[in-house]
């Protein structure tokens, strides 16, 4: 005795069993989608500035693009021993505020909040210390530039200078600066926290450089620049470095006035 199927009783679980179907293959397109769209835009730049991100550095969930301004940096005090101000005449940077900075719950080192100050890694050296002082800093933020935005352009010979809490300065002169693919940067952090110079006193400055990944929401590249110490003074006076700085600004004046 053949059995008949009784379609008015098993129509909804029909109905229901269809529209599982299609709902499952339209989750697999979109993934699919969604994977072959973020591989495209693999190593593309962003449209808008960002703020850098990761090894080695973290950022804040909130990014300060406050300017600071020149009272509050007279206002900034640190410790005698400890790194109170960076500036690096090349990339306009004048007494950048230097904030301690340790490492998250990962074990990657943490950046300032705001993306004009650098972060002194405090497991690191102190300026007069003999050691390797490790600064990071922004590239950018949601919106405009960075105190690390240009670090690739610094060149061998470049000075930096690092005014200590008790009023002295150091300046370090730059021999080495290299873009370190993502993969490789932690690897790189041994050389980073050395000095590429046996014996002498050093500076290391990090931030993100390279293409964003969508698909890692970071830069694809670390910037190192390594620099070495050739002077220490309590002399060096502020008016100085501010000098250096009207002086550059001066000769891209005037190659700008050329080039209209």
């Amino acid at each position: 005795m053949a059995l008949k199927f009784n379609w008015k009783k098993n129509l909804p679980r029909i109905i229901w069993g269809i529209i599982l179907l299609i709902l499952a293959i339209c989750i697999i397109k979109i993934a699919i989608w969604e994977a072959y769209y973020y591989s495209s835009k693999e190593g593309s730049a962003r449209a808008t500035a960002v703020s850098s991100t990761n090894a080695p550095t973290d950022t804040p969930e909130t990014v300060d693009e406050s300017d600071v301004t020149e009272q509050m940096k007279q206002a900034w005090k640190v410790a005698a021993d400890k790194p109170r101000f960076l500036s690096i005449p090349r990339l306009n940077v004048d007494r950048a505020r230097v904030r301690e900075v340790g490492l998250n719950n990962v074990g990657r080192l943490l950046v300032p909040d705001n993306i004009f100050d650098v972060g002194w890694y405090r497991s690191s050296g102190k300026p007069g210390s003999g050691g390797t002082l490790l600064i990071d800093g922004h590239n950018g933020g949601p919106n405009i530039e960075g105190v690390f935005k240009h670090l690739p352009d610094l060149q061998t010979g470049d000075l930096l200078t690092i005014e200590r809490g008790d009023g002295k300065f150091f300046r370090y002169e730059v021999v080495e600066n290299e873009e370190v693919a993502l993969a490789d940067s932690d690897a790189y952090m041994a050389k980073a926290m050395s000095s590429p110079e046996t014996g002498r006193e050093s500076l290391t400055l990090i931030t993100c450089s390279g293409v964003w990944s969508q698909r890692q929401q970071t830069y694809l590249s670390r910037q190192f620049v390594r620099a070495v110490l050739v002077a220490e003074n309590t002399n060096f006076e502020k008016t100085e470095i501010k000098n250096e700085l009207q002086e550059k600004r001066d000769k891209q004046k005037e190659a700008e006035e050329e080039n209209s």
